[in-house]
């Protein structure tokens, strides 16, 4: 189990990504790999209210339906969700009443009292900050969300909510959801792991496996023939850079009988801050590598030699 930032929500250390549900993953199906999840031990799911309106035919909070159906079929005990706000059709931005109305309408969606965990999922600048940190915090001052985060801030933006939040005595968020991974590091590194630190912030990384390259399924860049929707936004990443990743991954994987994508959950685990990368099934066959993900403790040295062969380069000051 994990720590998520200066919380009271101790998780095990993998978050089960809801993008799916609703998506490439119909109610069945999103049910069974929340089983599967659930049954291996896994016990922190993520969504937003925004998934998936991109679908045809969708309108938005269809994983969270899917995932309030599955709360009250199964009934699981202790099982830590997360949401968020800013990117439904019907609620986009942060302005405050808006803040408020989505939120309702996830609680409404999931079928819970409290959401455990409520991100900002994008900033809105046409709002005064302000106004959006004592939306998020009334929301915990009247029992609707137990902790607040952010997602795709930046760290400017970040230690300015802080500052806001401790000045006017609101809560003071959690977490960040940045996009990292092994092929995706810089910015997180130099700027986001940083800030983290200082205010005592858990990492809850997105796109974990670089939409399924650091699976190591796509090796080529040509996706002919390729099903998955994902496929082209993995494939741009097998460069011979990448492959050289992927290859790395592999050799420490097989020292310990893991497969690429657990290997490369390891070393996201293993970075400072991070509490739980995001990582989706769409189908049963896929919740074992992520719970393994979850479990397998590289050495430094291999967390030196993944470091090194991503060819990762600090900005020059």
């Amino acid at each position: 189990m994990t720590r998520i930032g200066n919380s009271d929500l101790d998780v095990f250390p993998l978050s089960l990504g809801g993008n799916v549900f609703g998506w490439t993953a119909d109610r069945d199906a999103s049910f069974a790999v929340l089983d599967a999840f659930v049954d291996g031990g896994g016990d922190f799911i993520d969504t937003a209210d925004s998934y998936s309106a991109w679908v045809p035919g969708n309108s938005g909070g269809e994983s969270e339906t899917i995932i309030g159906a599955w709360l009250a079929s199964r009934k699981p005990a202790g099982v830590t969700v997360a949401t968020k706000v800013s990117q439904h059709p019907d609620f986009t931005g942060l302005a405050a009443a808006n803040v408020r109305k989505a939120a309702e309408a996830s609680l409404s969606r999931l079928g819970v009292d409290t959401i455990d965990l409520y991100y900002a999922h994008f900033d809105d600048e046409t709002v005064p900050l302000e106004e959006t940190v004592g939306a998020f915090g009334q929301l915990v001052a009247d029992g609707l969300v137990r902790n607040i985060a952010v997602s795709n801030y930046s760290a400017d933006r970040i230690r300015e909510w802080v500052e806001i939040a401790d000045r006017t005595g609101v809560a003071l968020p959690v977490a960040v959801q940045p996009h990292y991974n092994l092929v995706h590091r810089n910015d997180v590194e130099e700027t986001i792991i940083p800030v983290a630190e200082e205010f005592g912030l858990g990492l809850v990384p997105y796109y974990s496996l670089a939409s399924g390259f650091l699976t190591g399924k796509y090796r080529s860049a040509d996706t002919e023939g390729q099903t998955s929707p994902r496929a082209s936004g993995a494939a741009k990443y097998a460069t011979e850079a990448g492959l050289r990743i992927i290859d790395t991954l592999e050799q420490i994987g097989d020292a310990h009988g893991a497969s690429i994508a657990a290997t490369s959950l390891a070393w996201l685990r293993a970075q400072p801050t991070v509490a739980a990368p995001i990582a989706s099934a769409r189908t049963v066959e896929q919740v074992p590598d992520l719970l393994a993900g979850a479990r397998l403790e590289l050495t430094s040295d291999e967390v030196d030699a993944l470091n090194s062969v991503s060819e990762w380069t600090p900005a020059k000051a």
